[in-house]
This record gives structure tokens, C-alpha cells and sequence, in this order.
């Protein structure tokens, strides 16, 4: 039995779909691996300066996302949080 929803792909949309996802495979390996070497820098910088990796990659993401002000709000309102439970 056939499902009624069964689309139908020109060879068009066959041929974009093909490339599409074939672009779209090769650029996800390529950011993985940027990802990587990323993390492989900011260990060994890290590590050079003594400062903790994860902390330093917070610090890379806030900066291309431009949130800092964000960030400093949530944290503010951790401490409030903090401070009322009697553990700030």
C-alpha cells in the first residue's frame, strides 16, 4: 500500500537536494573540526596563563554573541537568589 503523502521529486529537486545535502555534510565536518582546534587552542592558552579552559571559552562565546550585559544580569540575579537563601 502507497502512502498518500508521498511526494514526488522532479530529477531537478533531486539534483539540489543531492547538493544541498552533500554542501551541507561537508560544511558541518568543517566546523567540526574548527570546533576542535578551537578547543585545542583555548586548552593550551589556558593552560599558559593559568586560567581555567571553560572559563576562557565562556568568555570567547560571550564576546561573538556581544551579550556581556547579558551575562552580567543573569549573574546578578543568581546573586540576589544567592543572597536571599543565605548562601550569597
Amino acid at each position: 500500500m502507497e502512502n498518500p503523502n508521498t511526494r514526488v521529486f522532479t530529477q531537478e529537486d533531486i539534483n539540489r537536494l543531492k547538493e544541498i545535502v552533500n554542501e551541507g555534510c561537508s560544511l558541518l565536518t568543517e566546523i567540526d573540526t574548527l570546533k576542535e582546534g578551537l578547543t585545542d587552542t583555548v586548552k593550551n592558552v589556558a593552560e599558559e596563563m593559568d586560567i581555567k579552559p571553560a572559563q576562557l571559552m565562556k568568555a570567547i562565546k560571550i564576546a561573538n554573541k556581544m551579550s556581556l550585559s547579558d551575562e552580567q544580569s543573569k549573574f546578578s540575579e543568581i546573586e540576589e537568589i544567592l543572597a536571599a537563601a543565605g548562601r550569597g
